[in-house]
């Protein structure tokens, strides 16, 4: 937690840094020392004061601006200058320093993100003793549908883009561990290409464009190495964690008859390394998360009783795509309603967001956008009709507890299984409280009931793919219980660490009827009241976190309240700017509030 501290101070006028501490949640205060402003004035008048401290806040805007430079540039955010407000110790106008205002400008992307992950790689890849050689991969390839024609949009490899942040398929390259140097490999295109697809880049052309060292054709590849003759060529060969898919290791025909390979010793660094997020990836993480909460906030805004599911995933696909530029979503969309919100990867083919909203339903809102490669991965819950029954008021309160509770504790340090069993406390405790179970707190801690409730895991790395890669390195067990045993990552909390916290409470008939046969579990149940609530589906709340040495940074600015969610949908905040200048003048009154 970031302590309150001077920023600046003038004659009479200082800036405080003020709020949760955290760099997309912190208000800057311009505070006027009224026995000083009354000895330079010579005024006590209440008013004069205020108009003293306009006059001051526009001659020194400058400084204040340069004051909070470098923080803004560090986060893309926006400075908004807030009206004046009084109480009996001082004058006071708050700047808030927020989620910058979203514009059709699509982000830009510094070509030093690559180098930056390039460097990263072979730091670490030398750190291991006698490492020499070259580092050797393999992009990827067109992809069609069946045995059509049709060609799907080209996404990168993700380790690959990480890299070298090429767009096109067929690429290949080298990275030299002795000087750093990179060599990328265009494919050789034929002269027709240029009829259907666009005029064919010179090698120069792409040379400059990704900023490697050299470049050469892919049909080239084997008299390059003839000519490197490298020690040692690597290779990635390995398992994905979270998918448990195997990464196809890079070749040519060749290789490993004429070259030393080594397909072991890659494929964890590579995988430690996209674990920790460069400051550009984070610059992009930001804005796809501006862009996507601004959509989402749009759903909840145009929902209502009557309107079909997938209407509210076709808003979150214009709106990203129009306000944004994410051409592509980093996942299929999740539009559930009514009991289709208990089902956790609803959306899919088989279920395509098709059911009607009906008056009295839960909403639940699982989208997120992607621009060059990079996720969000953003959750809502809301009541079809814009209004909170006490029912849909007790869970949605819980699980926003659970996540409010995470995400206060969550530093360096921290355990990811330690925030899980904090979350199901904290569900059991709001449970208990709503008469949903009943008995012991521990023993039901004990009894693992919060993984009825909440059979998946907390949350997963998230980046260059939704469920980034990292979640297990080399050692880490998978823990064998409900819940547990479903959390994509097994890691102490570090910075640079870029992941969702997702918490949700569901009524899931197979979990229930389980739990009912389960004697040790069933204790624990209030079943009358399970089944007034049988139907009633599903709340889960998702947020985009950065791990930095203080604490946290949330990227995601959603409606995390009752009122937030009802305000919303009445109209009266517009998007997560509007709901960000909504929290920050509920703090200042707070603080007001407790100076008088």
């Amino acid at each position: 937690m970031q302590r309150s501290g001077v920023l600046w101070r003038g004659s009479a006028f200082s800036i405080t840094t003020v709020g949760l501490g955290r760099l997309s949640e912190r208000s800057f205060v311009l505070r006027c020392d009224t026995a000083r402003c009354h000895s330079a004035h010579g005024s006590i008048r209440h008013m004069r004061y205020v108009c003293r401290l306009r006059q001051h806040i526009n001659e020194h805007w400058p400084c204040l601006v340069a004051s909070l430079a470098g923080v803004v540039a560090a986060s893309r955010c926006s400075l908004h200058l807030r009206r004046l407000r009084t109480s009996k110790k001082n004058v006071a106008c708050a700047v808030s320093v927020g989620p910058e205002v979203a514009s059709s400008q699509q982000q830009a992307v510094a070509p030093e993100l690559h180098r930056l992950a390039r460097e990263a790689l072979v730091d670490r890849f030398k750190q291991q003793a006698g490492v020499a050689g070259v580092l050797f991969f393999s992009g990827g390839g067109d992809a069609y549908r069946h045995d059509t024609d049709h060609e799907d949009i080209f996404r990168q490899e993700s380790t690959f883009h990480y890299l070298f942040g090429v767009r096109e398929p067929g690429y290949k390259a080298v990275i030299d561990l002795e000087t750093g140097s990179t060599t990328l490999f265009a494919p050789r295109l034929l002269p027709e290409y240029a009829l259907w697809m666009g005029q064919i880049k010179t090698l120069e052309e792409i040379l400059e464009r990704h900023g490697v060292d050299d470049i050469a054709h892919t049909d080239e590849i084997a008299v390059w190495f003839q000519r490197k003759k490298p020690t040692k060529v690597y290779v990635q060969r390995g398992t994905n964690s979270d998918s448990g898919r195997e990464v196809i290791p890079a070749n040519f025909e060749g290789l490993h008859n004429n070259y030393s390979v080594d397909e072991e010793s890659l494929h964890d660094v590579i995988y430690e390394c996209r674990a920790r997020k460069n400051e550009e990836e984070i610059k992009i993480l930001r804005y796809v998360n501006r862009i996507s909460s601004d959509a989402h906030i749009a759903i909840m805004r145009q929902a209502k009783p009557g309107m079909m599911e997938y209407q509210l995933e076709s808003m979150f696909a214009y709106s990203c795509h129009y306000h944004g530029g994410c051409r592509l979503l980093s996942y299929t969309p999740i539009a559930a309603s009514g009991p289709n919100s208990a089902v956790l990867h609803y959306g899919h083919a088989g279920a395509p967001n098709d059911r009607r909203l009906e008056d009295g339903d839960m909403v639940l809102c699982d989208m997120g956008s992607e621009l060059y490669c990079y996720a969000s991965d953003i959750t809502n819950s809301f009541p079809a009709n814009g209004k909170f029954t006490p029912d849909q008021r007790m869970i949605f309160e819980a699980v926003a507890a659970m996540q409010s509770a995470v995400l206060n504790s969550m530093m360096p340090g921290v355990l990811w299984a330690d925030m899980q069993e904090l979350a199901y406390r904290v569900m059991c405790e709001k449970l208990l409280d709503g008469g949903v179970l009943v008995g012991d707190l521990n023993a039901m801690m004990a009894a693992n009931v919060g993984g009825v409730f909440m059979p998946h895991g907390l949350g997963h790395f998230m980046g260059i793919d939704t469920h980034d890669v990292g979640g297990y390195p080399k050692g880490a067990q998978r823990d064998v219980r409900d819940g547990y045993k479903a959390l994509r990552m097994q890691r102490t909390l570090e910075p640079g660490f870029v992941l969702t916290v997702e918490p949700g409470i569901y009524f899931m008939e197979y979990s229930l009827q389980k739990a009912k046969e389960d004697p040790a579990l069933a204790i624990f149940f209030n079943w009358d009241r399970i089944a007034e609530l049988a139907s009633f589906g599903g709340v889960r709340l998702e947020d985009n976190v950065l791990v930095t040495d203080e604490g946290i940074e949330n990227f995601t600015t959603a409606p995390r309240t009752v009122d937030e969610v009802e305000a919303v949908m009445r109209g009266e905040i517009a998007d997560a700017m509007a709901l960000y200048q909504r929290r920050r003048e509920i703090e200042w009154d707070q603080n007001n509030a407790e100076e008088e």
